[in-house]
């Protein structure tokens, strides 16, 4: 055996979990206890026949053993958050576009209910710092202001005003992948906050095996923001402008710029506020909230459930600050439902058919259009014509009208072109 410094090996790791010693597998494969703590330890690397040895008593194939490090290609990527320089970090890939978008798996964002599985080991490449530039200035893309439509975003609930704030410490990565890439390059990337499209992406998986989809969850202003950023192909979003009247529209059609978009619906949602089982406070309207002196959870600035709260009190005239957890803030509407579950809050803003699903209280306030919006240039692309297909199977709408709170009528329609 000589030392080859290209092969790596996982033999200890497979040996301990099979609960053997290294005299244990040396036995059986024939060879000294040494030779094992050798290959182990990477100093030196087996024959052939040594690594067939080692592969039939641990009961695995050779390539579960050893492998090359330099079979693992490196691509460059662009970042979908920013993170320190140097360092390595787990990530996720998939093609938008015309280009490699890496999201790393640090953090909330490595979970959902399971660990997302990694595409590759990144290391940012190099570094900028964003505050003090003006938009033109700045050497990737970054939100640009809203105009007033509906309730006014200030610079916390929507787009940053003014010179960019943004602290970013790089976009582009250098990344060592662990897949092929072909996996990748046939991946839809969807970012929105409604729990049904954790289930969309699953049956899609199902009916197109070869299919990927990753579903990351963002509030409908971040969704749409990565939509225009080029981060994703498909956003979410439920937002609501009362001076028009309209769902979405007037959000995207300021978004998206010249680009070109479509918004295909999902369906109608009841949006109100969660209460405890049989609502022993008798809340029944947000002036109640003051009045029985609940406390509530609230969602994040530029969320559509925080400035429907925020909207409803201002009818009310209301103060904000009279609202005892105004200022308590969760991320998804699991954690307002958990919160409320577990007495942390009496109430807080979410939809039917996730009060259904905790067996909670429900009063509505509102009623909200779901759509999914894309960019027309990603329209035939493979990946997002496969996941958009499964939305006019009738078992995927079964599926979704047990869950309830859900008016699915128009299913998969275009509603607005942009």
């Amino acid at each position: 055996m000589k030392l080859d410094v290209n092969v790596c090996n996982n033999v200890k790791s497979i040996r301990t979990r099979l609960g053997m010693s290294q005299q244990d597998l040396a036995n059986i494969a024939g060879v000294t206890r040494q030779a094992i703590s050798s290959v182990e330890s990477g100093q030196c690397s087996p024959s052939v026949a040594i690594s067939l040895r080692l592969a039939k008593a641990l009961g695995c194939q050779v390539e579960e053993l050893f492998w090359l490090e330099e079979n693992l290609p490196e691509v460059e990527a662009v970042l979908a958050k920013s993170v320190p320089s140097g360092q390595p970090m787990p990530v996720s890939l998939a093609k938008v576009g015309d280009q490699l978008i890496a999201y790393p798996l640090v953090g909330n964002d490595a979970f959902r209910i399971e660990m997302i599985p990694i595409d590759g080991s990144a290391v940012a490449m190099e570094s900028f710092n964003l505050a003090g530039f003006s938009k033109e200035e700045v050497p990737f893309p970054v939100p640009l202001p809203l105009s007033k439509l509906g309730d006014r975003l200030s610079p916390k609930e929507g787009y940053p005003k003014g010179k960019a704030q943004i602290q970013a410490s790089t976009n582009k990565v250098q990344v060592q992948l662990f897949d092929d890439l072909s996996k990748i390059h046939n991946t839809v990337v969807i970012a929105g906050c409604t729990p049904v499209i954790s289930f969309l992406a699953k049956a899609t998986e199902r009916w197109h095996p070869q299919l990927r989809v990753h579903y990351y969850y963002a509030n409908s202003m971040t969704a749409l923001r990565s939509l225009c950023r080029g981060e994703v192909h498909i956003a979410g979003m439920h937002l609501y402008a009362p001076q028009t009247g309209e769902y979405n529209v007037p959000f995207v059609r300021e978004a998206v710029g010249g680009k070109s978009a479509v918004l295909i619906t999902l369906g109608v949602w009841e949006e109100g506020l969660l209460v405890q089982p049989g609502n022993p406070m008798g809340i029944k309207t947000v002036a109640d909230l003051v009045k029985l002196k609940a406390t509530i959870v609230n969602r994040e600035p530029g969320c559509a459930c925080h400035l429907l709260l925020k909207r409803k009190l201002e009818e009310q005239g209301i103060p904000l600050h009279l609202v005892k957890g105004f200022d308590q803030i969760v991320h998804n509407h699991q954690s307002v439902a958990l919160s409320v579950v577990s007495g942390v809050a009496d109430a807080g803003v979410s939809t039917a058919s996730i009060a259904a699903t905790f067996g909670l209280g429900f009063i509505s306030l509102h009623q909200a259009r779901y759509d999914l919006v894309i960019l027309k240039e990603y329209l035939e692309e493979l990946p997002v014509k496969q996941f958009l297909s499964i939305l006019g199977h009738r078992l995927v709408q079964s599926n979704i009208e047990v869950l309830g709170g859900y008016d699915i009528s128009n299913i998969g329609e275009v509603v607005a072109n942009i």
